[in-house]
């Protein structure tokens, strides 16, 4: 009974407390309020932009010949290394143009074996005629005629051996083309969509492609930066150039809102506007050990921004009005004058930044501020000594006054 008891009291006290902060500040019975000096500090805060992922390196497979699917070699979504067959297409009429091409070879070779007979016979008949000639047993005639059987030969042989080369280069040319009929990886990567099964006929036009391997072992992370953004960042890193090689560690959210664990590296940044958005398009690379990412997936692109310089003050010191916001700020009187301020888009929800309407060396109430009123007079107290009156406060409260405090 006495824990049941602890327990309710503990709970009351909570929802009183809960319910002082509502209102704007405890009850101290004096009007004493939390005042603050403005100064500069750290402040941190990110901007998020929506991002489309992609492989670094996205090929799309297509044959180098056109024919019919006889064999499908891989799956949608497996991983395959550089070389790895894929698909074949029907290959019977290539194998049969390498085997004519092959028999031509072998028929050119031939005349080559016999045209080098023909001209050895002729080079000794020549020879045996230059002795017969030099004996004078036979005359210019017939020595000229056996040098011009001798050189006809040679220009046999010549030719014989251009055709080889010319059926050389044919079945080369044939064996090629039945290579083509064994499409390989050109790269290590995913298997992206097969739209096409086995006996579908493609060709190197076919539309789409017969699938696409996405090397997603770095990814690229397209998005686009405003150009107000982009023009902060310039200047505060010295230049576009500087802005791209400088640039801070970009975070990705992905599509379930969590953060990806490893940090990205912005590597491009376009140099033009695009007129229609008024945005830049910018690529961070995002290494993917665990294959997480995958190619076409979405997300938000998460950048810091760092300002050494910040006027920051608390939340809990503004109020505000239609998407403006005011503070209380004290003047030498210790009288509170209801003022207009302007604050960074971006916050870390706790705090913000102050970009118009205060200074440094300015003093507002920095809690409590629902009871003010323009030109009230006030008596300033630390934020620590307030919050340690609002602790005393609780401390001191009775089961009754908590009952009291609810009612009200």
């Amino acid at each position: 009974m006495k824990r049941n008891t602890m327990i309710w009291f503990a709970a009351l006290s909570v929802m009183v407390l809960a319910s002082c902060g509502k209102s704007g500040r405890p009850e101290f019975g004096d009007n004493e309020y939390p005042v603050m000096t403005v100064g500069i500090q750290n402040a941190e805060s990110e901007t998020s932009y929506p991002a489309t992922i992609k492989g670094v390196q996205d090929v799309e497979i297509r044959p180098k010949i056109s024919g019919f699917i006889t064999r499908l070699a891989i799956q949608e979504g497996q991983t395959v290394g550089r070389g790895q067959l894929l698909f074949t297409i029907d290959n019977a009429t290539y194998v049969a143009a390498v085997r004519q091409a092959q028999a031509t070879l072998n028929s050119a070779q031939a005349a080559v074996n016999s045209a080098q007979a023909q001209l050895a016979t002729a080079t000794l008949t020549y020879q045996n005629s230059q002795q017969l000639y030099n004996n004078k047993v036979i005359g210019d005639y017939e020595l000229q005629t056996s040098r011009n059987t001798m050189n006809n030969a040679q220009a046999a042989l010549n030719q014989a051996k251009a055709g080889v080369a010319q059926a050389q280069a044919a079945l080369t040319n044939a064996k090629e083309q039945l290579a083509f009929c064994y499409v390989t990886a050109p790269t290590s990567g995913i298997v992206g969509n097969l739209p096409y099964k086995q006996g579908a006929l493609v060709s190197p036009s076919s539309n789409p492609a017969v699938t696409t391997i996405s090397n997603n072992s770095v990814m690229e992370v397209y998005f686009s930066m405003t150009e107000k953004d982009m023009l902060a960042v310039t200047k505060t890193l010295g230049g576009s150039n500087a802005a791209v090689s400088s640039f801070p560690a970009v975070k990705l959210r992905l599509a379930d809102g969590t953060m990806y664990s490893h940090n990205g590296t912005v590597t491009k940044a376009s140099g033009v506007i695009d007129p229609a958005t008024g945005s830049l398009s910018m690529i961070a690379r995002f290494d993917n050990p665990e294959h997480l990412l995958k190619s076409g997936g979405s997300g938000s692109v998460v950048v810091p921004h760092v300002n050494s310089r910040a006027l920051l003050i608390p939340q809990s010191a503004c109020t505000t009005v239609q998407d403006k916001v005011f503070v209380y700020k004290v003047d030498k009187n210790n009288k509170v004058h209801y003022s207009e301020i302007k604050v960074a888009k971006q916050n870390d929800g706790k705090n913000y930044v102050v970009t118009e309407g205060l200074s440094v060396g300015d003093k507002i109430v920095s809690n409590g501020i629902t009871k003010l009123t323009d030109q009230m007079e006030i008596k300033p107290i630390t934020p620590e000594r307030y919050q340690k009156k609002i602790d005393e406060q609780a401390k001191s409260m009775t089961a009754g006054d908590i009952v009291n405090g609810m009612k009200k």
